[in-house]
């Protein structure tokens, strides 16, 4: 199986990023892509955090998802949507959310972010709880080449998620990861989720400096089981993608059995 992340520099305006994902995706597919992953926030990075209230959309209703599972349709591909704004039971947020679609154009699984980003150093920071309700499920899902683990951006801090989703072939990882915490901890994370989890990483980022003022880290990247970085864009729009290979992992998993291994 083939995958790729389609990496973006989302805006303000729903429209223009749906326009710049169509057609991202339609080339990822293009070449031979079997799965597609867009990054987090994908749809809008407002000017303001509020923004993204404006477009939430209750689960299986509205334009955005409406786009994906057009997209998986039409391409035959499954499409994994970054993460979206879904309606929340609670008053002025939502839930950060990624869809995930089959060929068919079905949704098939549904992740909630569960661990909330906060930051802020000098004058950079970041709260997301003031907008975003939390997920409490960890999720994964069958495809036709293996089990997917789903997390999204700050997840990517917390192990213990990975581990509770069992043996996966690929765990992707959409993200808008900020420039700061990017160029200090993005690929080291990311490999190291790889390694101990024996598995395939498809990690795709919001890429660059974004109309808002906002400056994100990038570098979306496919991790092997060994820790190899077998494809990287570091900054800007554009496509990374490679091949998963079973024979891979299998053979990691066979020579050093880490996880068989495991006591706790």
């Amino acid at each position: 199986m083939k995958v790729a992340a389609i990496q973006m520099i989302s805006t303000p305006v729903l429209a223009e990023n749906i326009a710049t994902a169509d057609r991202l995706l339609r080339q990822a597919a293009a070449d031979g892509a079997g799965l597609l992953l867009l990054p987090e926030y994908w749809p809008l990075m407002g000017w303001q955090d509020v923004d993204k209230l404006s477009i939430a959309e209750p689960e299986h209703v509205g334009q955005i998802q409406d786009f994906l599972a057009s997209m998986a349709r039409q391409l035959k591909v499954w499409v994994i949507g970054g993460t979206l704004p879904l309606q929340s039971n609670e008053a002025g947020k939502v839930m950060n959310t990624s869809l995930v679609y089959n060929p068919e154009g079905e949704q098939v699984a549904r992740y909630d972010k569960i661990h909330l980003f906060g930051f802020t150093k000098g004058d950079e920071s970041y709260e997301e709880a003031r907008t975003i309700t939390a997920g409490d499920q960890v999720v994964s899902f069958d495809a036709d080449f293996g089990r997917v683990g789903l997390s999204v951006c700050y997840d990517l801090r917390f192990p213990e998620m990975f581990r509770a989703m069992g043996p996966c072939t690929l765990i992707v990882v959409p993200a808008a990861f900020t420039y700061t915490t990017g160029q200090a901890h993005w690929e080291i994370l990311l490999r190291a989720r790889a390694i101990e989890n024996q598995c395939y990483v498809l990690a795709c980022g919001q890429g660059g400096k974004h109309i808002n003022g906002r400056r994100t880290w990038g570098h979306s990247m496919l991790i092997d089981p060994w820790g190899k970085v077998l494809n990287v864009l570091s900054e800007g729009e554009g496509i990374v993608d490679g091949e998963i290979e079973p024979d891979v992992i299998a053979s990691v998993r066979e020579s050093l059995p880490a996880l068989k291994h495991r006591k706790l």
